[in-house]
C-alpha cells in the first residue's frame, strides 16, 4: 500500500499524496477563500514597504546632516583649547595646535568612509558632505591662523633671508688717503 494514496476498500475518504512533485501545480492554481484577495494583500505589503523605505531614507538623511554638523561642535572646543594653552611656543601649545591641524585633515580624507552607511538612493548626500568638508577647512583654518599666532609659518622676509641671493654691491669706497 502506497502511503498518501487513497485505496479502494481501505475506508479512506480522503488521502493526501506526498509524492507529487509537479512544477504544474502552484500557490496561484489555488483559489483564495471567500471574502480574500491576493492583489489587495500585495498592495498593502507594498504600501508598508513603501512607508518603511521612505522611513528608513529620512533617518539615514537625519543621521547624515547629524555627522555633517558634528565637527561645529569640535571647533568650539578646540578654539577655546587653543586660547587656554596661550601664544607662546610651548610643548602644550605647539601639541594643541598640531592636534587641530591632524583632526581636520584626517576627516577629510575619510569623507566617503563617514557617509558610507547613509548611502542610498533616496537619499542625497552632497549637501551634507559639502557642509562636512567646509566645517573641517575652517577648523584646519584655525589650526593655521594658531601656527601663525605662534610664530611658526614663515610669513615675513626675514623668515626667506636664508634662501636669497646674497646682495650686489653698489658702490665701492677706498681706504684713508685724504682728497684735498
Amino acid at each position: 500500500m502506497d502511503k498518501g494514496k487513497a485505496v479502494m476498500g481501505s475506508g479512506r475518504r480522503w488521502a493526501v499524496e506526498f509524492t507529487d512533485n509537479s512544477a504544474s501545480h502552484s500557490l496561484r492554481d489555488i483559489p483564495d477563500p471567500p471574502g480574500f484577495t491576493r492583489s489587495s494583500q500585495e498592495q498593502d505589503d507594498s504600501a508598508v514597504s513603501k512607508q518603511k523605505k521612505d522611513a528608513e531614507a529620512n533617518w539615514k538623511a537625519q543621521k547624515a546632516w547629524e555627522v555633517a554638523q558634528a565637527p561645529f561642535k569640535n571647533l568650539f572646543m578646540m578654539a577655546f583649547m587653543m586660547w587656554m594653552a596661550g601664544s607662546t611656543v610651548h610643548l602644550f601649545s605647539i601639541g594643541i595646535t598640531f592636534s587641530a591641524l591632524l583632526q581636520p585633515v584626517n576627516a577629510l580624507r575619510g569623507v566617503g568612509k563617514v557617509f558610507e552607511p547613509y548611502k542610498d538612493n533616496k537619499v542625497d548626500l552632497m549637501l551634507p558632505k559639502l557642509v562636512f568638508i567646509a566645517l573641517n577647512l575652517v577648523g584646519l583654518g584655525l589650526g593655521v591662523w594658531k601656527l601663525n599666532t605662534l610664530g611658526l609659518l614663515p610669513t615675513h622676509v626675514s623668515d626667506w633671508v636664508s634662501s636669497l641671493p646674497p646682495a650686489q654691491e653698489v658702490e665701492y669706497s677706498g681706504g684713508g688717503v685724504p682728497l684735498y
